[in-house]
């Protein structure tokens, strides 16, 4: 089953929603498109954050 974050869960007016077939994938694209979307480097606190946004697709 694949995974997906909707960014708009963790920065509210985003529509950006991340895709792939592992936990891993999604995190990878979170991570670029925080940093060029919303200027942010991925924490600790933050990758927990999104870990705990994802969900099966």
């Amino acid at each position: 089953m694949s995974k997906m974050l909707k960014c708009g869960d963790l920065m509210p007016g985003c529509d950006f929603v991340a895709k792939g077939e592992t936990e891993a994938d999604v995190l990878k694209a979170a991570a670029e498109h925080a940093k060029k979307a919303h200027g942010l480097d991925v924490t600790p606190e933050l990758a927990a954050k999104v870990k705990s946004a994802i969900k099966n697709a």
